[in-house]
């Protein structure tokens, strides 16, 4: 019976590990694979703007053109707004994230539990418990002391004026 308790949780871990670093293999792979396509649509801009560069501007064929604005850029279209980006993420980079803070927030709880709970803790908390006790206890007796003393004086002073009524 005991043994069963000890190999389901190694092997339920074991097979996290698995899936976690198959996920990791896809993601890379997938990564790899969209750099690629980047690369690529990176020189195929870069050559676009070869050509562009290559051929004369609409500014450099006009009649008073000057040299230096023969390679000016001008801009057309500025009423337009900009596109809206996406700033959406993929799932398996929101499962990433979720799961790596939740794994944070996990550890973070069982070290503070390890550390609530560890031999020194205990030890202080029941020191100062001690101590607080102690403390209380002087307090309520020098309160007991100072109440029949007062009551002392309040007989002592009624039984005096007492006297002198009489």
């Amino acid at each position: 019976m005991s043994e069963w308790v000890v190999w389901v949780p190694v092997t339920l871990l074991a097979l996290g590990f698995l899936a976690l670093a198959a996920a990791l293999h896809r993601d890379r792979s997938r990564r790899r694979e969209e750099l690629a396509a980047a690369y690529a649509v990176i020189a195929d801009l870069q050559e676009r703007v070869d050509e562009l560069e290559a051929r004369p501007g609409p500014l450099a064929t006009g009649a008073g053109a000057s040299s230096s604005t023969a390679g000016a850029v001008v801009i057309t279209r500025i009423d337009e707004p900009a596109p809206a980006s996406d700033h959406r993420i993929d799932g398996s980079l929101f499962a990433d994230l979720v799961l790596r803070e939740s794994l944070v927030k996990g550890v973070s709880l069982a070290y503070g539990v390890g550390r609530a709970l560890s031999p020194e803790t205990r030890h202080r908390i029941r020191f100062l418990m001690r101590q607080e006790v102690k403390r209380a206890r002087k307090q309520r007796r020098a309160d007991v002391r100072a109440a029949r003393r007062h009551l002392a004086d309040l007989q002592r002073a009624g039984v005096h004026r007492g006297e002198d009524a009489a």
